[in-house]
């Protein structure tokens, strides 16, 4: 049965699936930026980004040297400034080091988790490894009839890879998921896997998001913006700009502090550049 669901699902993928300009490259960077640019990002949004990156900074050296507020000027509108920054120190180890292949070492990278070292692995460097996202867990526990979490996932993802197709594979589950194996009203007369299907029902959706009207991520991302446009600014100077209040202003800016993405210098605050 795993045999012809993944020989239809492949020629599915073969005239289905999308066309993203960093398909079918084998450049790890690429690659990388995608992964990280698409992390809670719709596609719609990220192909003018990327592309207007990869311009901008088209090797690991060209963003391990750039201007830290420059970067985040250009990263403005995906929104999570930190994916920008933990990129740019990525960067920087890779220009240094060079690229580690296998998925341990890439988890070393500064903002890479599991998904993503599993996608830069498999996608660049051509280690058959399942790269588990929200759409392959839900897309294999309908399949299985059941909701698969953890080590069970795990080992259903493991069980229905190609090893000669990994990269296709994983990635023709992501368009599935995306444009008929869908979270809400899944396509299902449309599947091409539809016969191997146990249970379309079954789908455990993650928490939702908290509303980001109001929340320090909101005024974080001013915070970054005013910083990255106006430079070192004190407090004072930041409020005037960003129209924040004063407790809200005073939580993004802990906040900044804390992870490293900006520092006190003589009295004001600026982008942290390491």
């Amino acid at each position: 049965m795993a045999a012809e669901r993944t020989q239809a699902l492949l020629a599915w993928y073969r005239e289905h699936g999308r066309e993203l300009p960093w398909r079918g490259s084998s450049d790890p960077w690429a690659i990388l930026v995608s992964e990280v640019m698409s992390q809670q990002t719709q596609i719609a949004r990220v192909v003018p980004a990327w592309t207007a990156f990869m311009e901008r900074y088209p090797t690991p050296g060209h963003l391990a040297d750039a201007d830290r507020a420059e970067l985040v000027r250009l990263w403005a509108g995906l929104g999570y400034q930190r994916r920008a920054i933990h990129l740019q120190r990525a960067a920087r180890i890779v220009d240094d080091s060079g690229w580690p292949t296998d998925v341990a070492g890439l988890r070393e990278l500064p903002g890479v988790g599991p998904y993503t070292a599993a996608a830069v692995a498999c996608f660049a460097f051509g280690v058959p490894v399942p790269a588990i996202d929200t759409n392959l867990k839900r897309i294999l526990s309908r399949w299985n009839g059941e909701a698969l979490d953890s080590s069970t996932l795990t080992a259903a993802a493991a069980s229905e890879l190609p090893h000669d197709a990994a990269a296709a594979w994983s990635q023709a589950l992501m368009d599935l998921g995306a444009q008929l194996c869908r979270p809400k009203r899944p396509r299902c007369g449309d599947c091409p896997v539809s016969e191997w299907c146990a249970d379309p029902t079954v789908y455990q959706p993650p928490p939702r998001q908290s509303r980001y009207e109001g929340s320090v991520r909101q005024a974080r991302a001013a915070t970054m913006r005013t910083l990255a446009h106006h430079g070192a600014s004190t407090t004072a100077a930041l409020a005037h700009h960003t129209g924040l209040a004063p407790e809200r202003l005073e939580d993004a800016v802990a906040s900044l502090l804390s992870d490293g993405s900006v520092v006190r210098r003589g009295g004001r605050l600026v982008i942290a550049d390491t």
